[in-house]
């Protein structure tokens, strides 16, 4: 059994031709192309509509069932939040519609009125699995104090919480050169936010929390020394964190896409097997297409590359 916690899907329902809704198309090569507001994308190189196509590319890479999440843009942060739940509603209802034995689904919040979000998260968990959030929203990271709400109503409900970049975290104009917005930018959001979250106390705060960090947990592995010595001896650092950051830390679940087999082994070995849950980015450029092939090429212990490739998540999906 397999199972891939980090794909995305633009459902149906949400396409047309207002500002707010996706098109798509392919150009005269045959790529697909992406229109948002305006601005074209061509990263999402496989199917990213039709359910049909999106198992099949799942079987091709060995996956036997997916976790399905909105694509990043489309949780609509920069809405007034009466719309954003609007068109939230949109793609949850959307969503639910698709889950089935081989589907499960990640829905979306107007995360910007975090009130509103958490008012919501009860009704969404009737139907759904959990829900995607921005590793920022409109630039402010998940540690701050106005998503306390969130952060209970998610503990409180159970809900599988997967975090991802927003994708452009960071206006360093470095960032637009030679793709660092993506290589670089994006695994240093989530570790951002990870890390504010850490030191913020979230994690310990509520403990029951079942958050999922994509891309590896992106820098984060690197910044667990700088965290623990910080908070050694900087008030600061401590202000708002009882215990040590990697305490907190380690509460995280993380996916596989690390593209580099050290840094999975060494995940592994640090947050443990049972917290680390196969993904793949589909289906973008930058995703893991042999995700599964991934994870078997490390030559685990049969119990710890089955708890990797499905346990953990069906844990997680069915708690």
């Amino acid at each position: 059994m397999t199972v891939d916690v980090h794909a995305h899907v633009i459902v149906p329902e949400i396409t047309g031709d207002e500002d707010w809704q996706p098109r798509l198309w392919r150009d005269d090569s045959g790529n697909q192309v992406v229109e948002l507001g305006g601005k074209q994308i061509r990263a999402a190189i496989h199917e990213f509509v039709d359910i049909d196509g999106i198992l099949a590319a799942q079987d091709e890479a060995g996956v036997d069932r997916v976790l399905l999440s909105p694509w990043v843009p489309l949780l609509y942060y920069d809405a007034d939040p009466d719309e954003g739940l609007r068109r939230a509603r949109i793609q949850n209802d959307a969503l639910a519609g698709l889950i089935g034995e081989r589907v499960a689904a990640l829905g979306a919040l107007p995360l910007q009125d975090p009130e509103l979000a958490a008012a919501e998260l009860p009704d969404l968990m009737e139907r759904l699995s959990g829900v995607e959030v921005a590793a920022s929203v409109r630039g402010v990271f998940l540690g701050d104090g106005r998503f306390e709400p969130f952060w209970a109503a998610a503990e409180e409900t159970g809900a599988l919480v997967f975090i991802h970049p927003t994708t452009r975290g960071f206006d360093s104009p470095a960032f637009q050169d030679y793709y660092l917005w993506n290589t670089v930018g994006n695994p240093l959001e989530t570790a951002t936010t990870a890390a504010h979250m850490v030191m913020a106390g979230v994690m310990e705060r509520h403990p029951g929390l079942r958050v999922l960090l994509a891309h590896g947990g992106g820098a984060l592995l690197a910044l667990r020394g700088r965290l623990r010595h910080a908070h050694s001896f900087q008030a600061q650092a401590r202000s708002r964190l009882g215990e040590s950051p990697e305490e907190s830390m380690k509460r995280f679940y993380f996916d596989t896409l690390t593209h580099d087999e050290a840094l999975l082994r060494a995940l592994i070995d640090y947050a443990g097997a049972d917290h680390v849950l196969l993904g793949s980015d589909y289906p973008f450029d930058m995703g893991d297409a042999r995700q599964v092939d991934t994870v078997r090429a490390l030559g685990l212990a049969p119990d710890v590359e089955a708890a990797i490739l499905a346990g953990n998540a069906e844990r997680l999906l069915t708690a």
